[in-house]
């Protein structure tokens, strides 16, 4: 017995030796992202090779794969702020609120913590910088709605990497008195503000704290959606990819990083299927990223991987025990921009417009008709919705909770999904399991099912890091 357990405690500390603790934390968040989600992403693609299964995604593959439950002190669906706070700092707080526990008192986030430990620190996504999820590491506010406040927070952080579309409301008033442009004053707080992929990639002057913006983009809200982007947008794969040139760049002391896939969740809210599934690619490429930096240092890095809620509950299977996700494949633009087309037809130089117009906008943008059999029955909806838009002149708007789209799109959207045989329970959030994936040093403090609160916790026992 001895002997056995000279042996074991020799093995616990060769393991140890080996994972040692995390220099090189990569924190994933797909805002949205439930166990279905993924899941249908990767049955897509699977149908698009032709097979029944599933193509695995790059963090599927992961050696840990769990899952955590995401309730608020408020209320058993959380919203992103709550779930975000849950994230970062390992305290509960109410619906809305950012950085603060259910008593509005300021709780301390990781990346704080690693902050203070020398560590570099890098908060991203495809949201503005001061939208709920990447705000709780910064933040401390009662309000998620506090945006200038909130990039306030920002600038004092202190942190040596931000990106994402912009910043919400930079110019707002703030104590009824004209505010300065936040712009104006974070070069007087020591960043360099880059706008676009390129313009960092060409700048070989950079200091060490850096903003990072997409290029062009006239709404600091969000990036495009993956479906619509142009070569001038950032994908989550080149902000990751910026963020660890400036984050590894001289230093010796190891460096956090947030990354979130912001608009899964806009999608979701949208019920826009074939949306989502681009967005969880694209989330999946900037891991692709941290995995071959992980590759390099396999004994130092840490990668986890979750999401602060599911949004819109999917369902696969909506009708008889068939699936055909590969329908999806022919929508070649979102929900949003569809409806922006569809609001083009309007300007029509006062002419009428025609249904057959109609349906050329539906077939180019969604393959209806000519990708995918559409019926009589499901036609004549379509039309019906067409009639009440364009002849009765009803020109009501569906709202989802970050857009407002034509009925008409939204209609034949639903149309598409229902032909993929998949479904949505709402437009909301939802109470069901988020996923969690680890690989790296401390992986295996990631088993077993958790609450939303552990996640940091543990993240914080890999780096060695008092909590």
């Amino acid at each position: 017995m001895k002997k056995f357990l000279s042996v074991l405690l020799f093995i616990l500390c060769v393991s140890a030796s080996i994972n040692g603790q995390a220099k090189y934390v990569f924190y994933f968040i797909g805002d949205g992202m439930g166990l279905n989600t993924v899941n249908a992403t990767e049955v897509y693609h699977a149908e698009l090779e032709g097979r029944i299964g599933v193509t695995p995604l790059t963090f599927t593959q992961f050696p840990i794969a769990s899952y955590a439950t995401t309730f608020s002190t408020s209320n058993g669906v959380t919203d992103s702020a709550a779930a975000g706070t849950a994230l970062a700092t390992g305290s509960k707080t109410n619906n809305g609120a950012i950085g603060v526990d259910a008593s509005n008192t300021p709780v301390t986030s990781i990346a704080e913590k690693a902050k203070q430990q020398g560590m570099k620190v890098g908060i991203t996504t495809t949201v503005s910088i001061n939208h709920a999820t990447p705000a709780s590491f910064y933040a401390h506010r009662a309000d998620r709605n506090m945006g200038y406040e909130i990039a306030f927070d920002l600038l004092d952080s202190n942190f040596d990497f931000f990106a994402g579309s912009g910043l919400t409301n930079p110019e707002i008033l703030f104590d009824k008195t004209p505010a300065d442009n936040i712009f104006n004053l974070i070069d007087r707080a020591g960043y360099t503000v880059v706008r676009g992929y390129d313009a960092f990639v060409a700048n070989k002057d950079l200091k060490d704290k850096v903003i990072l913006i997409n290029k062009g983009e006239k709404s600091n809200n969000s990036i495009p959606y993956a479906i619509d982007r142009t070569n001038e947008d950032l994908t989550l794969a080149q902000i990751t990819e910026c963020a660890i040139r400036i984050l590894d760049k001289d230093n010796n002391n190891g460096f956090f990083l947030m990354v979130e896939g912001g608009q899964i969740d806009g999608a979701a809210h949208a019920n826009d299927a074939a949306t989502t599934i681009h967005e969880i690619v694209d989330f999946d490429n900037a891991i692709k990223i941290a995995y071959q930096f992980y590759l390099q240092h396999p004994n130092e890095t840490l990668i986890v991987v979750t999401a602060d809620h599911d949004t819109g509950g999917i369902a696969l299977g909506a009708g008889g025990y068939v699936l055909n996700l590969a329908n999806l494949q022919y929508q070649k633009v979102s929900k949003s921009k569809l409806s922006s087309f569809i609001k083009k037809l309007r300007t029509n130089d006062g002419k009428p417009v025609t249904w057959e117009q109609v349906k050329e906008v539906l077939s180019a943008n969604l393959g209806l008709w000519t990708k995918v059999p559409v019926t009589e029955e499901q036609e004549q909806k379509l039309y019906e919705r067409y009639k009440k838009s364009f002849v009765e002149g009803d020109q009501t708007m569906e709202q989802t909770l970050y857009q407002s789209d034509e009925k008409l799109a939204s209609e034949a959207i639903a149309l598409l999904n229902s032909l993929a045989r998949l479904g949505w329970a709402s437009t909301s959030h939802s109470a069901a399991y988020v996923p969690v994936y680890a690989i790296g040093a401390g992986e295996e403090l990631f088993k077993g099912k958790m609450d939303n609160t552990d996640i940091p916790l543990r993240i914080l026992d890999a780096m060695g890091v008092e909590k």
